[in-house]
């Protein structure tokens, strides 16, 4: 039984099917009294009652204002809840850059909000230090005027990261709307959420209160910092039609290859005037032609070590792995190549390889949902088929090496012929808190064998090396390309 891979963008949810049938029961009231407009009621009954049982035409006369004044304020009752609407800009956002949103309140009707209480929750991994109420005219959607994107009025500066910890007061009149601006900063890759917005109005001098109205959320897409990197060294096998990378089959290019005797097909430009006159006859310059190169990407998602801590703080192997992942695609896509992308687990997802620009913002895209999925059963092998996985490609993969079937999966990959450079993304010092020995010398024995592991797969040709940005690489891909232009004897 063969399992559909996954997509490597995922797809927007489908829209909602409407339901049919019976009429559910009716919708309660937008606006409710408060218990300001029952203790004016209660206040000026209770005068009256008792201006008349006892006959004090003084208890009439104050409870008179109290009357007068509860239905001036009741003259006009709001006949709407206000909208609410969460926005955010996540063009090219990035760790460590910052991120703003706003939550878009409107007053449709034709009757003032007193105020309007604006509850918003945030990512934990988005840090608003400073919201406040936009000030500036702006033409609102429903013809009124609202505040729009400027400086903010009455900003809380210092907000804790994750969210907002009171609610804000916005003022909206009648026709108009009002935004209360987020500005802070992405403290770690993803797609994190801004929302849901929960508002509530008050009208009438505080008589009535609509009930809460809470919008949706907005997710907001951060993509991993990218290190730099660079890896001089040539591909093991260039195997494209075109690219920038010297290949061993002769060709149009500009790497020399040596002088040899003109022959039909030969250009006349490639002669190499020089030895000609020399030798008394044509010779041509031959070059080795330039190629483009395939390189996958395999992410090992089965399992997580470390706490992640955001771009200022400590990384978790699933940090590394994804940083590492688009600094390495982002430097070969720049250079022409071909990048694809798997993901070694439960769910098999898959990236075609491509080039080009738009290769790479879907590489970031698809590495936006990279997640660790534990699971006790074997992880999805058919990926590395054949026909799947080009045998001419330069697979780096990027593991901690903590589970076994890493390891077994690495050297299956060495067995079958294909060039494989592992990359270590465990991080310095991760382990368990040592709080009793027998935890010390339990880690320590987990290490050790760790080590040894290593060292197998040093020793059946699948070099391991940490990741340490620029120059990680360079080394381990200088081996691998001299392994494959040495000649290998075959039996015959």
């Amino acid at each position: 039984m063969t399992r559909a891979l996954r997509p490597a963008v995922p797809t927007g949810a489908a829209d909602p099917v409407p339901q049919t049938g019976a009429p559910g029961p009716a919708p309660a009231p937008e606006w409710v009294p408060t218990r300001a407009l029952g203790r004016a009621v209660l206040l000026t009954g209770l005068l009256l009652i008792l201006g008349v049982l006892l006959g004090r035409i003084d208890l009439v006369v104050l409870a008179v204002p109290f009357g007068l004044g509860t239905a001036y304020a009741l003259r006009q009752r709001p006949s709407v809840a206000p909208g609410v609407q969460v926005d955010a800009d996540d063009t090219h956002l990035v760790e460590g850059g910052p991120v703003a949103g706003t939550v878009g309140v409107d007053n449709p009707g034709v009757v003032d909000f007193d105020l309007v209480i604006v509850r918003t929750l945030v990512s934990p991994w988005l840090r608003i230090d400073r919201a406040g109420q936009a000030t500036g005219p702006a033409p609102a959607p429903n013809g009124g005027q609202a505040t729009g994107a400027g400086s903010t009025a009455g900003a809380d500066e210092g907000l804790p990261a994750g969210g907002l910890d009171r609610p804000f007061v916005l003022t909206t009149p009648a026709g108009s709307g009002s935004d209360l601006l987020l500005r802070g900063e992405a403290l770690r890759w993803g797609r994190h959420p801004i929302g849901p917005a929960g508002v509530r109005a008050v009208a009438c001098d505080g008589l009535v209160a609509c009930r809460p109205v809470v919008s949706g959320a907005r997710t907001v897409r951060v993509y991993p910092r990218t290190e730099p990197f660079e890896a001089d060294e040539a591909m093991p096998r260039a195997a494209g039609l075109v690219g920038g990378h010297r290949s061993r089959r002769p060709g149009e290019g500009g790497e020399l290859a040596g002088v040899r005797v003109f022959g039909p097909g030969d250009r006349l430009r490639r002669i190499d005037w020089r030895v000609s006159l020399r030798a008394r006859q044509l010779h041509v310059a031959a070059t080795l032609s330039d190629r483009d190169a395939e390189v996958v990407l395999l992410l090992d998602v089965l399992a997580e070590a470390g706490r992640s801590g955001g771009i200022a703080g400590t990384a978790s192997v699933l940090d590394t792995t994804v940083r590492a992942a688009a600094a390495i695609g982002e430097h070969y896509l720049h250079r022409g190549d071909r990048v694809s992308m798997l993901e070694y687990g439960p769910s098999a997802r898959r990236l075609r390889p491509a080039t080009g620009r738009r290769q790479y913002l879907t590489l970031l895209e698809w590495l936006l949902d990279v997640r660790v999925e534990q699971s006790e059963y074997q992880p999805y092998d058919q990926v590395f088929g054949p026909h799947l996985l080009s045998s001419n490609a330069l697979l780096v993969v990027l593991t901690p090496l903590v589970d076994p079937r890493s390891a077994e999966m690495l050297a299956r990959l060495a067995r079958s012929g294909r060039f494989v450079v592992a990359v270590d993304t465990l991080p310095a010092g991760v382990g368990p808190p040592l709080r009793s020995p027998w935890t010390q010398v339990a880690y320590g024995l987990w290490r050790l064998e760790r080590e040894n592991t290593i060292g197998q797969l040093r020793q059946h040709g699948v070099p391991v090396v940490a990741w340490a940005g620029a120059g990680s690489l360079d080394l381990v891909l200088r081996d691998v390309a001299r392994m494959a232009a040495a000649p290998r004897v075959g039996m015959r």
